[in-house]
């Protein structure tokens, strides 16, 4: 599993490790050849990109959280990188060849509580994903008051930064730049979307949801 924090050794101490299943464990919802080309080269780039780009700096031995909690003050190359690298690493671990159905326990009850229904909750969501102009994310996210919301950022940002209109710690993300989904649905963004529902990990949105949960 891709590590999203750097451990005693900070950001300078990440590995690049491996997908947590096979590139075509998640077909037919998304294929093996983007999968491959998405793992392999975009999330390698922007990985050996951030490395780079932390060398020898202030910031090299910050956890990956707390240098995006700090994005407006970092230079563009670091806040992009570790945020490429950052939202990859999450957004693999979202997805699982066993996935899709819907949320249990605690998630389905909080889901329902602030949304109405889980129905309502995945209307929102996919209208985030939908009306994200150009590249960018669409998330599920907890916020200060433990409440849930759907938002999206742009490029490789995220709900973590200090330079969203509206900050959170995410439990669902969906990559919806144009190398995630155009060799299987080209520019069908919405087809792409109803796929990602088959494959959400929802046991590991819910633990997330936990870990916040204990940390309040």
């Amino acid at each position: 599993m891709v590590s999203c924090s750097g451990g005693s050794d900070g950001v300078s101490g990440l590995k690049f490790e491996a997908l947590p299943y096979a590139l075509d464990a998640l077909e037919p919802h998304i294929d093996a050849e983007t999968m491959k080309i998405h793992y392999e080269q975009h999330h390698r780039a922007y990985f050996d990109r951030m490395k780079e780009a932390v060398k020898g700096t202030a910031f090299a031995n910050r956890s990956l959280e707390t240098l995006l909690a700090q994005a407006g003050k970092l230079p563009d190359a670091l806040r992009n990188n570790a945020g490429g690298h950052y939202n990859h690493a999450f957004f693999w671990k979202s997805m699982s060849p066993d996935g899709g159905g819907v949320p249990q326990g605690r998630l389905a009850e909080r889901i329902d509580q602030d949304f109405g229904s889980f129905e309502r909750m995945q209307q929102a969501f996919n209208g985030a994903a939908l009306s994200r102009f150009g590249s960018g994310w669409a998330w599920l996210c907890v916020d200060a008051n433990g409440s849930l919301f759907v938002t999206s950022t742009p490029n490789q940002d995220n709900p973590l930064m200090d330079t969203v209109k509206k900050r959170g710690t995410p439990i669902l993300g969906l990559d919806v730049w144009e190398h995630a989904y155009y060799l299987q649905y080209q520019s069908g963004r919405g087809h792409y979307i109803d796929a990602f529902w088959h494959v959400v990990n929802w046991p590991e949105v819910a633990e997330r949801l936990e870990r916040i949960r204990n940390k309040a």
